[in-house]
């Protein structure tokens, strides 16, 4: 019957969705519309119609048959790949959900829904689309990645949901949940106050968790710009953080505002702190712009390691610019800290020491590294980039 009603609802009473999106019509009003319709058409018992209501006001106000791992706070992702195979993470680990989509013809009708919610265009000229969601839910940002079936193997949307905690958790509650220790944290908090910090790791590392953090403890008198791709860095209560986030731009429109464009602009702003959310491209050279003239800067980056975090924003950089490699790793020396995640802890701090002309690249001092990783890397027989031959230090 909930498919039924979906159906209905998506054709010949389309229209009363449309009213109530303009606002013509309340969200009671719409409800009452929906009761009075079953009653008209659907012969079944009291408890069926019922439930059938009840989904359906998830499906139209809510996430459907997503609702519940939304509302969720174990879940942190959602990966929808066909309509009966949606896949979680919960408490880091990744496993079937309970749930699954009555049809493909239902899964689709909630993709459409999803993007006509967010206004957002998924025709085959945007085939491949991000947006995020901060208000449906009260206690996550929702960060949606749409990929339509023109791309897709098996002739359904792919669906990736990320949560966001709008509580984020703060410095103490990451030493209490583990991902370092107080020493380690009080050491962060002072370095990410006196200069420029660079965060890196893989996917899912801790990277946006402990940046969200470390920012909270800017001091007051202070003011912060953060620009991001998608709005997942907030503040709980920062009297001067301005916030900034791309726009992609549609194939029906020439209007659209990336990384670089707003990067740009915050060079123009008076600000005592430039933060980019995650260094992906071409605005790696205004941020590098922005820590080179002495403004303390902050943004995390996908990085297999501290050591290589740097010449990761040099690669960026190049693609925007007519610096030689070397000559971004130069400027680059003036970040402070690079700090290594992985699976949401602490690995790598490492101090930035200056640029060795003899070595042509970067030298750092290791501040911490955790104990596990130097476990691996002795038995592996590696050797960590910075070596005692460079910065004086015992090889771990």
């Amino acid at each position: 019957m909930f498919g039924i009603l979906i159906a209905d609802y998506t054709t010949t009473k389309q229209p009363v969705i449309l009213q109530m999106r303009q606002e013509r019509i309340s969200q009671d009003a719409f409800m009452r519309d929906v009761r009075e319709h079953i009653l008209q058409y659907y012969d079944t018992s009291r408890e069926v119609r019922c439930g059938a209501l009840t989904q359906f006001e998830q499906y139209i106000f809510g996430y459907s048959r997503l609702t519940n791992l939304i509302n969720s706070p174990e879940v942190s992702d959602i990966r929808c790949v066909r309509h009966d195979s949606i896949r979680i993470k919960r408490k880091g680990r990744r496993m079937a959900a309970d749930v699954k989509f009555g049809s493909a013809q239902e899964y689709r009708s909630f993709i459409d829904m999803l993007a006509t919610r967010n206004h957002v265009n998924i025709s085959n000229l945007n085939a491949i689309q991000r947006f995020t969601d901060v208000g449906s839910s009260e206690d996550f940002i929702l960060r949606f990645t749409v990929v339509m079936p023109l791309l897709t193997t098996y002739e359904q949307p792919y669906l990736c949901i990320r949560k966001v905690p709008k509580n984020f958790p703060e410095m103490p509650a990451l030493v209490k949940a583990g991902m370092m220790s107080g020493e380690v944290a009080e050491m962060l908090v002072e370095r990410f106050r006196e200069g420029s910090t660079l965060i890196c790791g893989g996917n899912s590392s801790g990277k946006t968790t402990i940046l969200n953090a470390l920012k909270e403890t800017i001091p007051e008198d202070r003011s912060v710009l953060i620009t991001q791709q998608a709005d997942e860095l907030t503040t709980k209560g920062h009297p001067d953080m301005m916030f900034l986030h791309s726009l992609p731009g549609m194939a029906e429109s020439q209007v659209s505002y990336d990384l670089k464009d707003i990067s740009i602009a915050g060079l123009t702003m008076d600000v005592d702190y430039f933060i980019v959310g995650e260094v992906k491209g071409e605005e790696a050279m205004y941020l590098l712009n922005a820590a080179y003239t002495g403004q303390i800067c902050a943004a995390t980056i996908h990085a297999p390691s501290a050591d290589k975090a740097l010449e990761k924003v040099a690669d960026y950089s190049m693609y925007g610019s007519q610096y030689s490699r070397d000559e971004l790793m130069k400027m680059l020396s003036c970040f402070h800290t690079v700090v290594f995640m992985r699976g949401y802890k602490v690995c790598q701090v490492y101090d930035v020491i200056g640029w060795s002309q003899k070595v042509k690249n970067i030298l750092y001092r290791k501040l911490y590294v955790d104990a596990e990783l130097a476990r691996r890397e002795k038995e592996a027989n590696e050797i960590p980039y910075v070596r005692e031959d460079i910065v004086g230090i015992p090889v771990i």
